[in-house]
């Protein structure tokens, strides 16, 4: 596992690794107390990840209550965003709770987004599973949702306790969700970075394999 500290105010680690899920309790524990832990997520990735992610919050002594909702961007509304609010009302969430975003971009934004004003603010703590999200979205606060046709029209600057990034994930994406992904990353590379852009194309084929946890070793 390789761990990347993020040197913004406030700070905070990025865990990058295989098979991570099955100890993101204890980790999330580490960055905040045992509390109710909200776990929002969408339909797929649900039925995917969050039972490994349950158990193990669970164990470190956690609260859990999940939300789900519909899989895709037609979500991210502020719809879908007053229910995510509704629902935490409901469970009795507090100021001195967490919400676990486990997901691709638009679970990470709308949760992120919730934490940032639920009670004037709360912790959140981002489990990308697509590579977009791994790459980009989960980085650097960027919360919200949509709004009047308009792609993140309305939403807050708002930094996660934790991002833990389980590449294993990644082998579970259609190619549409990986290459969108991948060219993200290529993006990052052309930007700034010519040695990790070539870097990139001399491991593309083993990249685009899927072949994730070699290539982080």
């Amino acid at each position: 596992m390789k761990i990347v500290e993020v040197t913004t105010s406030p700070a905070y680690s990025v865990f990058i690794g295989p098979h991570l899920l099955e100890n993101s309790g204890s980790h999330i524990a580490a960055v905040h107390p045992p509390c109710t832990a909200v776990v929002v997520t969408d339909d797929i990735v649900n039925n995917l990840y969050t039972p490994p992610v349950a158990q193990s919050l669970s164990n470190a002594g956690f609260r859990v209550v999940t939300f789900v909702f519909p899989n895709g961007e037609q979500s991210k509304t502020l719809n879908t965003y007053s229910s995510l609010l509704s629902f935490m009302v409901e469970q009795g969430v507090t100021r001195s709770d967490l919400i676990v975003a486990l997901g691709g971009g638009v679970t990470g934004d709308m949760a992120g987004f919730a934490a940032a004003i639920y009670l004037r603010g709360i912790d959140f703590v981002q489990i990308p599973t697509t590579l977009l999200a791994q790459s980009d979205s989960s980085i650097g606060g960027k919360t919200g949702v949509d709004f009047d046709g308009y792609k993140n029209m309305v939403g807050a600057f708002y930094m996660p306790k934790l991002v833990y990034m389980n590449v294993s994930t990644l082998k579970t994406l259609d190619d549409r969700q990986f290459y969108s992904g991948f060219a993200e990353v290529m993006k990052h590379g052309l930007i700034k970075d010519g040695m990790f852009y070539e870097w990139l194309l001399e491991n593309m084929y083993e990249i685009c394999d899927r072949d994730v946890e070699t290539l982080i070793e």
